[in-house]
């Protein structure tokens, strides 16, 4: 999702999490952690986002979900710190949908992951969660041994003082009865007091990542897995061409397949139900459905972009206007142009998405679904099922990759599935299935766009600067962005440049299509920063210059973004002589408040063919909770990236999409992963973002090597096997 200012916790919003009026000291029963000797679990809550457990577990609540970016195990780490745990105590579980104590204030409040917000958004409120759990229990532990506070010792787990040890499971019920302490009068460790932030996993397997166990075992649930009894499938005919509505069908054929229970007409097209997944398959292939197109896209990819190459001949709404901005690029010296062509992209998480909704008519909804924004599909479903918000509950489960694709302003997915249990009259629970087929035809994709750039050189600088886009807005009309606001997603990474250039000129034209479009991992910063940077090299080379040299000196009043720029080039031996046929390219950019700096090592082969070899990376995202998941962040980022610019690309024929799956829609091959090196730069800043961050710089990195290799701009995407 886009990127977020920096957030800055007010004491209010420190209150309500370590004050418990809202959240309350509930003592629950988790019977699933069942002995047959010592009989069920107790839970105690120490506030919203804290529980003990009877078996002297520590649970800590996610309001963010795990979709194998290791949510789970930094935010479990930063409350294990103040608290002052063992590892091997922490659990955590997806908190239930409820936006005034679970809610993301980098999200205005409502509940979502995104952004690469969950650990940026949640420092400071849980540390605090932790440290006010951990005093509540050295109250409880004074008040049982009658001493004073300050003689109590917590450590690892363990609450001491003198000969008298307890654990957390022990005190937790005193705990919970006593008043949590005053925001203000918290205290927190020192940074080189750290016994889990900052640290790499060990051997030994006492410090590591929380969800990977159950992976690995086979025990972790996703909501795929989720089977109600008497639970029917449902898989959706949706529209060939993008924004099709259905005027008709003839279910004789589909009704007549066993197995198929109903065919019903919701908004979005015709939902085929039966007792198994095949069985409805089945019947949907055999289903005939009559499409009104009258308002539907009709174009083929080449004539969309040739209607925003036209849009492109006028300025666009302004987005940014430094110096004389778009005047400057007229004047002495050379002017430089160059269009830079971006298509669209699928998300395709490995689990495809689905959804199981148990609807009693006037009465509830349980949701079960790798929820993204559990407070928008909490709403959209009340609002298709007549229900209030607080009759519906969201079960959030594990997500096999998201990448953006479950985050979604209209919660398709949610309002798809509960249309069909309504259709049915919820006389079963109803699980929605996405083929991968609907995925990559039927999906919500990065926009395409267009940046025309531009600059004017002379006396050996860039005195001009111009960045004009044509792209689809993905947040207007949503409730993320006010009427009349330009899409900030669109234009994020080009209205912010940090190149000390003197005259910059940044505007867009948000152009208009029924194909839908939605956030992508890294949103606009996948392609502002692609044509920022590959054409800085582009001038760079007009100039005569090193592109890290160059760099430096555009950068000199921006110390994190050098920071990491000197980092990789050090790391990378940028300079240093390298094999024939063998170039580097170096690109450097900020988002999601952190700085990456990506040099690529290419080889480029006698028949034109080119591998990258080696991407050496280097970030500054502030205080780094676990460096093993930042460096597998960078590494998954660099990665996705890569994919995306070598080989991956939607397009569209008549108004409907070309591509179906893997075969045709070309993900990258293990084959084509280069050798990562990621290189962390130690910072006492608050934490910022990895989910997102890495992403960015990897297509420019690899075009500015292809560019010092072939002396070629490398304006269209993707690349393909050829230099």
């Amino acid at each position: 999702m886009a990127d977020t200012a920096t957030f800055s916790p007010s004491r209010r919003f420190i209150l309500g999490v370590v004050g418990f009026g809202a959240a309350g000291f509930a003592v629950g029963c988790d019977l699933r952690a069942a002995d047959a000797v010592s009989g069920p679990v107790t839970q105690t809550a120490l506030g919203p986002y804290v529980r003990v457990g009877s078996d002297n577990t520590v649970t800590v609540y996610l309001r963010h979900i795990e979709f194998g970016q290791g949510v789970s195990t930094g935010l479990t780490t930063i409350v294990a710190e103040e608290l002052d745990a063992d590892w091997k105590q922490m659990r955590f579980e997806h908190s239930p949908a409820n936006d005034k104590l679970y809610g993301n204030p980098a999200f205005g409040g409502m509940m979502g992951t995104g952004g690469s917000t969950a650990i940026f958004s949640s420092w400071e409120q849980l540390r605090a969660a932790g440290a006010s759990a951990r005093e509540m229990l050295r109250q409880a532990a004074a008040r049982k041994w009658g001493v004073n506070a300050s003689d109590v010792i917590v450590a690892k787990g363990e609450v001491q003082s003198g000969n008298n040890k307890a654990t957390f499971g022990e005190l937790a019920a005193e705990a919970a009865a006593i008043p949590p302490p005053d925001a203000k009068a918290l205290s927190y460790k020192q940074a080189s007091a750290y016994a889990f932030i900052g640290k790499e996993r060990d051997v030994a397997k006492t410090f590591g990542r929380l969800d990977t166990p159950d992976k690995v075992h086979a025990r972790a649930h996703y909501a795929l897995d989720y089977h109600p009894e008497g639970v029917l499938t449902a898989v959706l005919a949706r529209s060939p061409k993008f924004g099709g509505k259905v005027v008709g069908f003839e279910a004789t054929a589909a009704k007549a397949v066993a197995g198929v229970t109903d065919v019903v007409q919701i908004s979005n097209g015709v939902a085929v139900i039966a007792t198994n997944f095949w069985a409805a398959k089945k019947g949907r292939d055999v289903l005939k459905v009559t499409w009104d197109d009258s308002s539907a896209e009709k174009r083929s990819t080449d004539a969309i972009l040739a209607d925003y190459r036209a849009a492109l001949a006028k300025p666009g709404q302004e987005a940014r206007k430094e110096g004389a901005g778009a005047a400057a690029l007229k004047g002495s010296g050379e002017a430089v142009t160059a269009d830079f062509e971006f298509p669209y992209l699928v998300h395709a998480p490995m689990e495809p998405l689905n959804c199981t909704v148990e609807y009693k008519p006037g009465e509830s909804c349980v949701i079960h679904s790798g929820s993204q924004m559990p407070t928008g599909d909490q709403k959209a479903a009340a609002g298709v099922l007549g229900l209030q918000p607080d009759q519906v509950t969201i079960v959030t489960h594990l997500a096999g990759g998201s990448f953006g694709r479950r985050a979604t302003p209209d919660a398709d997915l949610v309002t798809e599935a509960t249309q069909i249990a309504k259709a049915i009259d919820g006389k079963a629970p109803v699980k929605l299935m996405w083929t991968r087929e609907d995925d990559i035809r039927s999906g919500k994709y990065r926009p395409m766009s267009i940046h025309r750039m531009s600059a004017r050189l002379n006396k050996g600088a860039i005195e001009a600067w111009g960045d004009r886009t044509a792209i689809q807005s993905i947040m207007e009309g949503t409730f993320f962005l006010p009427p009349g606001t330009p899409d900030f997603s669109a234009i994020e990474g080009s209205n912010d440049i940090q190149y000390a250039i003197p005259n910059i000129s940044v505007d867009v034209h948000f152009m208009k299509s029924p194909v839908s479009v939605l956030w992508w991992r890294s949103v606009g910063h996948t392609h502002t920063a692609y044509a920022k940077e590959h054409f800085l090299d582009v001038l760079a080379k007009k100039l005569g210059k090193d592109p890290v040299a160059y760099r430096r000196e555009l950068l000199a009043k921006e110390p994190r973004l050098l920071g990491v720029l000197n980092l990789a080039a050090e790391k990378a031996g940028w300079g240093s002589p390298l094999p024939p046929g063998k170039t580097r390219g170096v690109a450097v950019h900020h988002s999601f408040s952190s700085y990456v700096a990506e040099i690529a090592e290419v080889t480029v082969k006698e028949d034109g063919t080119f591998a990258v070899d080696r991407v050496v990376c280097a970030v500054d995202c502030g205080t780094v909770i676990n460096p093993d998941i930042v460096r597998a962040q960078m590494e998954g980022g660099i990665g996705y990236g890569l994919s995306a610019i070598l080989g991956e690309a939607l397009t569209i024929k008549d108004g409907a999409p070309v591509q179906s799956n893997f075969f045709d829609y070309a993900p990258l091959r293990m084959a084509q992963m280069p050798k990562v090196e990621v290189y962390m730069v130690a910072s006492t800043e608050p934490p910022s973002g990895v989910g997102e961050p890495g992403v960015p710089p990897i297509g420019p990195a690899v075009a500015n090597a292809l560019l010092a290799a072939t002396g070629k701009t490398y304006a269209k995407l993707p690349l393909g096997a050829k230099a």
